[in-house]
């Protein structure tokens, strides 16, 4: 039964809840962490970690795409992003780094949004995409990348021919029903359409409702990302459109979604991604819990010493040229390599490194070995 409340004479809202809002509960049964398996799979494609890289040129360039791939996880490349507008890509992130300095020291918070917005209005070139996918093609991991809805079926092709292996179709708000162009004259994309005509998975996202869920999925996704990368100090879709992801409620609905699908095909499984409100290895683990195959880490990931935006964080919706919705905000004081701060060791004890291993821990703990079985641990509220 849905928890309603009435928020005043003649209307109620349902009860959701977020990550922080609740605990996993330990089973009878605990195991060895060397005997737990983080592995996933979505269509042909197997990851040692249910890790995907949310697709911002913050953390993720050709070289880092690499990394995360030989790591064990999915790097998911922008391909409307720096990379793919500016040859000298290094040098436009180096003039955000300085901006952010100079940002701090006026006290202009808009300025970086102002800088993001110009470098992102160069015009998409596809030599420099195909560049980048190149580098990561070569490398023998798994080659990812982001469209927006209104430029799916413009850059398809191309990413394709370029040797892209997933395609992940990502915007604050997906619907299967009704997804605009900019040109208000051209037709909206048809998902269901659009995916049949690939012979490549597709993600979708992002929904935070059982509803939207179950309409993606029936479109043909091979996944579904829930939320939109929302992360203290640096998402304000709240504050811009009122719209708020709640996110383990959002999670579940999902995968009941998924579960509901998956009788409805007789056994077609789709994945859900969660991308939002992970800070901490413990979020990463009560994702899991509540229903995700795999976490879209963004800011987390901002302390590797090889993110590309050198310790700053921001999503693609901060570049919007009439309505961002993302702050480029400064992200931890320490740096650590990517591998340390997937694996550990770790001489944290606020679980922002060995993310990974934090989750082993968890699923050992709880005496669950492996990520469908962790599904199905026992969660409480807090409070």
């Amino acid at each position: 039964m849905r928890d309603l409340v009435e928020i005043g004479m003649g209307r109620t809202a349902r009860r959701a809840y977020q990550l922080d809002d609740i605990e996993i509960v330990p089973s009878r049964r605990t195991r060895s962490s060397g005997i737990v398996s983080t592995a996933w799979q979505i269509d042909a494609y197997r990851f040692d970690l249910p890790l995907v890289t949310h697709p911002t040129d913050a953390i993720v360039s050709p070289d880092t795409a690499v990394a995360v791939g030989q790591l064990g996880g999915l790097g998911v490349l922008n391909a409307e992003g720096i990379w793919a507008r500016h040859e000298d890509a290094e040098g436009a992130l180096a003039r955000i780094t300085d901006a952010a300095q100079r940002s701090l020291a006026d006290d202009d918070p808009t300025a970086l949004v102002r800088l993001l917005q110009e470098l992102h209005a160069a015009p998409l070139r596809m030599d420099l995409v195909s560049k980048a996918i190149q580098t990561v093609r070569d490398s023998g991991v798994t080659v990812a990348a982001r469209v927006s809805p209104q430029h799916a079926a413009e850059l398809t092709p191309d990413l394709l021919a370029a040797g892209v292996e997933i395609l992940v179709v990502q915007g604050t708000i997906v619907s299967a029903e009704h997804v605009a162009k900019d040109d208000p004259d051209a037709p909206p994309l048809n998902l269901k359409e659009f995916i049949a005509d690939l012979d490549v998975p597709v993600v979708a996202g992002g929904v935070s409702d059982y509803r939207t869920a179950m309409h993606l999925m029936r479109t043909g996704a091979a996944g579904v990302i829930v939320g939109h990368g929302s992360s203290p100090g640096v998402t304000s879709t709240d504050r811009v459109l009122g719209i708020g992801v709640p996110m383990a409620t959002a999670i579940i609905d999902a995968a009941a979604a998924r579960r509901d699908y998956l009788d409805e095909t007789g056994g077609r499984y789709v994945h859900v991604l969660a991308d939002g409100g992970v800070s901490v290895s413990g979020d990463i683990a009560k994702a899991i819990a509540c229903g995700a195959d795999a976490v879209m880490l963004g800011a987390p990931l901002a302390a590797a010493g090889e993110a590309p935006g050198k310790g700053l964080y921001w999503t693609s919706a901060a570049a919007h040229p009439s309505l961002p919705r993302s702050r480029v905000a400064a992200g931890p004081e320490y740096t650590v390599d990517l591998r340390t701060l997937l694996f550990g060791p770790s001489t944290d004890a606020e679980g922002v490194v060995n993310l990974f291993g934090a989750l082993r821990r968890a699923m050992a703990k709880t005496g669950y070995s492996d990520l469908k079985e962790f599904q199905k641990v026992g969660l409480t509220i807090r409070g």
